[in-house]
């Protein structure tokens, strides 16, 4: 008891903490002291009652995969009989229509995400961006690590290259996408096509070295331990000390429906356990987000209080989570009131954090 009591001294003098002080302090601290820790660190961070979100859509761009994640829902696999599967590749004409749309309802960004498609190269994304880019006056927050490390290597071309193109034809920053567990004996079991957990931190340090500022993610409650979430929020730790191009830490639970993997969905209490850990643990990141698409209204509510001080987007549009079960959609009115009801004050941010 005395070295959770010195755990829990430490955290309170904002000191940092390692990976067996983070493993103990979860293993152990009860549910409310950690809730407590947390809200602390919140306001130390942000003395303020301002809980900040975006207004943006999520763009899947294709649905066509050739990594076969045991945990999506959303992919279909290539060499189908696209005319007869639910295969595609978005149309300039929808993509317009729906940049329009969000554009319309206030949105500042749009997320373009998509899978790993075989037979699209460097050309294709450059194309993408380009009509994005002439056509709109809008911030592209787009293509996870596992995304551009498939693009690098189908053009055999480096990370940097690949990022500066990308970079060049308007891509503005990159979600935190693709993470997982950042630990190569999970990903084997989950995702063993999709990159390698030191090449999505690479990734990420060239994206951050090129100025790109980039946000980082967790999927837990698949085949993971606890000591596993440790070591990946400790890579994300180390690499931001590195580059400090991280703005938001965002851990969300996996959702086994229409998966390959069967195992069962993680209580609420579970998640914002982890949630506080998340803002103990990471003492270098500004912000860390609660996840609505997974939780729900009430219980991203209740994350404002374990550390979370971000809402994250109101989400026009979500197909992937969607794809395995999971349907809560919030607008920005009814965000902005979960926000007020809870205490806080909501306010819209960019991409970088910085108020609208």
């Amino acid at each position: 008891m005395d070295k959770l009591n010195s755990i829990i001294e430490k955290v309170k003098e904002n000191q940092r903490i390692d990976v067996n002080e983070g493993l103990a302090l979860f293993r152990q601290a009860d549910f409310l002291t950690l809730a407590r820790l947390a809200n602390h660190k919140r306001f130390y961070y942000h003395p303020d009652k301002i809980v900040t979100y975006v207004v943006d859509r999520n763009i899947n761009y294709t649905n066509i995969c050739a990594s076969g994640c045991r945990f999506c829902a959303f992919f279909e696999p290539p060499n189908q009989d696209h005319d007869r599967a639910k295969g595609y590749i978005i149309s300039k004409q929808d993509l317009f229509d729906k940049i329009q749309e969000t554009v319309g309802l206030g949105g500042t960004q749009i997320l373009l995400q998509g899978g790993m498609h075989p037979d699209l190269k460097i050309e294709y994304y450059i194309d993408l961006l380009t009509y994005i880019k002439e056509n709109f006056d809008i911030h592209i927050h787009g293509f996870s690590p596992p995304e551009i490390d498939f693009i690098t290597k189908k053009s055999s071309l480096s990370i940097s290259e690949t990022i500066s193109i990308l970079k060049k034809a308007g891509l503005a920053s990159i979600p935190g996408g693709g993470a997982e567990i950042l630990c190569d004996d999970i990903r084997q079991k989950v995702s063993p096509n999709k990159c390698s957990s030191s090449e999505w931190l690479e990734v990420m340090r060239q994206a951050h070295l090129q100025g790109m500022r980039s946000s980082a993610t967790m999927m837990f409650g698949h085949l993971e331990k606890d000591f596993h979430i440790f070591e990946h929020m400790d890579k994300i730790r180390t690499l931001q000390d590195e580059t400090r191009g991280f703005t938001a830490f965002i851990p969300w639970t996996f959702q086994p429906d229409n998966t390959k993997i069967a195992v069962k969905k993680k209580t609420s209490v579970e998640y914002l356990r982890v949630l506080a850990m998340s803002r103990l643990f990471l003492d270098n990141i500004d912000n860390i987000q609660a996840s609505w698409v997974t939780q729900g209204d009430k219980i991203a509510q209740t994350a404002l209080f374990f550390g979370a001080n971000d809402m994250g987007s109101t989400m026009i549009e979500e197909n992937v989570v969607a794809s395995a079960g999971v349907d809560f959609m919030l607008s920005k009115e009814e965000l902005t009131r979960l926000i007020t009801r809870a205490g806080f004050e909501p306010r819209q941010r960019d991409c970088y954090y910085h108020l609208l």
